[in-house]
Parts: structure tokens; C-alpha cells; sequence
């Protein structure tokens, strides 16, 4: 089935971001995911979250591979650029966007099946080149389109719908992402838009990759009582981290809560993350620490979410190769193709 136009009515009253745009700018088309879909509040929360920071639509690339959570791009941000791959080959593309243009701001969104299998080695790769992106999996733990057969997110004992029993060691994005030197790592669920908004918010303003794990419920394959991804089990085992908000660098910085302690963080850009802990033995910056706050609740069964660890230190793609500031289609010929003598010097380097 293919996605229709969805009709822009904006009404006298509504309201408009700093660029005179209102949220039916930052839509797209209409969803033909199931009803009650997870994904379906992942794009609502990512259109909010873009109109709400005044990002120029056209200034996005959308990029995606295959699978259910790969539709979504066309339900969001029409005017962005958009692209997408073959089934777990994303990362590479987006590789090749950023490079082209670093003026661009690269929104991913893939699936369990998408990353976590066919795409592990592309996923892995963008995450250690701390690839200027933000790249949200909308995660379920199973196949949505080939009828619901487990994904490599699903966790051991888990049943599908038809009965069997998943026996595979489940591999965890959140946990594999800053193994390999991540410098953005949250979580979240699909149900928290409350959560959900200032981190997809952070993530765009982040400089380097930002991954955003969200537990989103196959409502027709993985929505039953025997599912560790399914709307009750989330809800009910759901352990938050700490509590964010985010304030972009225009606005007085207020702390948003009345009680707790509020940690603020401070991107490279000057907006910044209001962070309330509720747990005095979790620590944000600490690598191994993190790891260990994350597989202690995951053996009681606990999920928990948030904003899990940040590094604004590191240097991203560019810094790290010294790449030019200027896009590659703005450059004069002779930069591009130096010619010949160029050429030979850098294959001496390889001899």
C-alpha cells in the first residue's frame, strides 16, 4: 500500500516557530503502519521535536533502509531531503551525506532487523566514527514485515505470537553503542512523548552520533503478555534514568524541577540539557559505570531509559579527518581533482 498526501489545514490560531512555520510544515505523508503502531508517536514526537527548535526542513536529510521503522521518513518533514537504502546499508549513505555536506542536519531512523543484523557492521562503523547524525531505532524486537519472526533485540525467553521461544542471547544497541566509544546514548519508549521530545531535541543538537534506542511495540506480532517489547512489559518494568528537558541557547536557562538535584549539560552549540536524577548511584559520564547501571536493572528485568551517557568531547567525522568546511558541490574543480600529481603523492603514502 503506498502513503497518500495528508491534507495541510492550518487554522488562523496556530501556532508558529521562530522561522513563521507551524508543525503541518515539519509533517509528511499519511502512515499506512498498523493502528497503534509505536512508530507511529516516534514520528509525531520528531515533527514536534523539529518545529519546536525551528530547524528549516530543507536544511534535513531523512535517510533510512528497510523494514517497517524505515517507512516512517515519509510521515515526516515532506520539504527535507530523503533517501532511502537497501536493507542495513543506511549508515553508509549517511556517511556520504554528511561528508558531502556538513551543513546538513541527518536524522536516521532504522529497526532492530535493520541494525542489529543485516546492518550490524555499517551501525558499528558510523558509531565509532562518531558520524555527525542523529540516528533513532525504533526497536520491537521482531520482523514486522515478514510476518514476525524474532529480531536479534529479542530478549531470551521471550515468546512470539505463535507460540516459540526465542533461546538467542539478545544483542542491546545501547550497550554495543558505547562499547564502541558512543557519544550520545539514551533510551526511551514510544509511549513517553514527555521523555521522548527533549532527547530526540538533544540528539539533533549533539555533535557526533547520537543514538536514541526506542522501544516502540509491534502492536499486530509482539503486543502480547508473553513479549518483553510489548506495551504492558515496557510500562510496567519502565525505569527511568533521570528526567530531561531541553533548553535551546536563546532562551534563559530556568531549572525546570522543584526537587531533586538538576544536573546541566552543555552542547556545542550553546543549548543545553536539564537533567533531574533520581538515582544517586548513576553517573552519566562514566563509560564502564553507565554499562554496569544498565545490566544490573536488565537482570532484574527492568528497562531503563533516558539519557544514559554523553561525551561532548570527543571530536566528530570532520574534526577528525580535518575535512573542509565548505560542501563538496560548492567547491571549485581543481579542489575536487587536484590532478594527476596529487594522485601519485598520496599512493606513495601506501607503498
Amino acid at each position: 500500500m503506498t502513503s497518500i498526501t495528508k491534507p495541510q489545514i492550518i487554522h488562523e490560531g496556530m501556532a508558529r516557530n521562530a522561522l513563521g512555520l507551524t508543525i503541518r510544515d515539519y509533517e509528511g505523508r499519511m502512515s499506512t503502519l498498523c493502528a497503534g503502531c509505536g512508530h507511529d508517536s516516534v514520528t509525531s514526537a520528531i515533527v514536534q521535536s523539529f518545529f519546536e527548535l525551528s530547524v528549516p526542513p530543507h536544511s534535513v536529510a531523512k535517510l533510512s533502509g528497510i523494514g517497517c521503522s524505515s517507512k516512517t521518513p515519509a510521515y515526516f518533514l515532506s520539504a527535507a531531503h530523503g533517501f532511502n537504502a537497501v536493507h542495513g546499508r543506511m549508515p553508509s549513505i549517511a556517511t556520504g551525506a554528511n561528508a558531502a555536506n556538513r551543513e546538513l542536519s541527518l536524522i536516521g531512523i532504522s529497526g532492530d532487523g535493520d541494525s542489529l543484523s543485516i546492518g550490524l557492521g555499517q551501525f558499528a562503523h558510523a558509531v565509532r566514527r562518531n558520524l555527525n547524525m542523529l540516528y533513532i531505532i525504533e526497536n520491537n524486537g521482531v520482523y514486522g514485515l515478514t510476518k514476525g519472526q524474532f529480531s536479534a533485540s529479542a530478549d531470551v525467553g521471550t515468546k512470539a505470537k505463535k507460540g516459540e521461544v526465542n533461546e538467542q542471547q539478545p544483542i542491546d544497541p545501547v550497550q554495543m553503542a558505547m562499547a564502541l566509544g558512543g557519544t550520545f546514548v539514551a533510551r526511551s519508549f514510544s509511549g513517553d512523548k514527555e521523555q521522548l521530545i527533549p532527547l530526540i531535541k538533544a540528539g539533533i543538537r549533539h555533535n557526533g552520533f547520537a543514538l536514541i534506542d526506542v522501544l516502540s511495540p509491534c502492536v499486530t506480532f509482539n503486543d502480547h503478555e508473553d513479549s518483553t517489547k510489548s506495551y504492558a512489559y515496557t510500562r510496567q518494568f519502565f525505569h527511568p534514568a533521570m528526567h530531561a528537558d531541553f533548553v535551546p541557547p536563546a532562551e534563559e536557562i530556568k531549572t525546570a524541577y522543584d526537587e531533586g538535584e538538576v544536573m546541566t549539560i552543555e552542547l556545542h552549540d550553546g543549548s543545553r540539557i536539564l537533567l533531574r536524577k533520581i538515582s544517586k548511584d548513576y553517573s552519566l559520564n562514566n563509560r564502564g559505570a553507565a554499562i554496569d547501571y544498565i545490566r544490573s536493572h536488565h537482570r532484574k528485568g527492568e528497562i531503563v531509559t533516558g539519557l544514559l551517557y554523553i561525551d561532548e568531547s570527543e571530536p566528530d567525522m570532520h574534526a577528525i579527518n580535518q575535512t573542509t568546511k565548505t560542501p563538496l558541490n560548492d567547491l571549485p574543480f581543481d579542489k575536487l581533482c587536484p590532478g594527476g600529481e596529487a594522485l601519485e603523492t598520496l599512493q606513495q603514502r601506501f607503498r
